[in-house]
């Protein structure tokens, strides 16, 4: 059993913080969340509020600093440079945390027009990136960006599952 209860996310802050269970802050990481602002509609680029979840975790026993495309490790990043590789615009890297909605309407299936709005389906999660000199500041595409020794520890500390709560204040 995780020894952390819940994280929440502070956008105001950008701070994460892991709650135990009695309620204390045990862990605190900067992070970067969306340069967009908030907000649940796909394409948006925005990050969403709201409670979610853990939904998998991906990268377990991957090297630091590993890129993934599609949620798969392709090689580490400063080898892919020195390669001259083609890699995406956001690169995504260490561990990914793929975050579900948990509140229908909000985060988890479609609005009441019928737009996505799935934190799942967007593809959001918690994750290291190689633009680590962001940190702190908005400057994400919708996701919460960490440190990449802090997403390697934030991974072994939760278990799928884990409650993410993401707010723009804090509460």
């Amino acid at each position: 059993m995780s020894k952390i209860s819940y994280i929440i996310v502070n956008i105001d802050q950008q701070r994460l913080y892991c709650i135990d269970h009695s309620e204390k802050k045990v862990y605190a990481y900067p992070v970067s969340t969306s340069n967009f602002g908030t907000g649940n509609l796909n394409g948006s680029f925005k990050t969403p509020l709201g409670r979610h979840s853990i939904a998998q975790k991906i990268g377990g026993g991957c090297a630091i600093n590993e890129v993934f495309v599609g949620r798969k490790p392709i090689g580490v990043l400063e080898d892919l440079l020195a390669a001259d590789e083609k890699l995406p615009d956001d690169i995504i890297t260490s561990r990914i945390l793929w975050l579900r909605g948990q509140e229908q309407g909000l985060n988890k299936g479609e609005n009441n027009r019928g737009e996505v709005i799935d934190s799942y389906q967007r593809y959001i999660y918690i994750h290291g990136t190689s633009e680590e000199g962001k940190i702190g500041q908005p400057a994400s595409h919708g996701c919460v960006r960490m440190y990449n020794k802090d997403v390697v520890e934030l991974f072994d500390l939760v278990n799928e599952g884990c409650p993410v709560l993401i707010q723009e204040k804090e509460e």
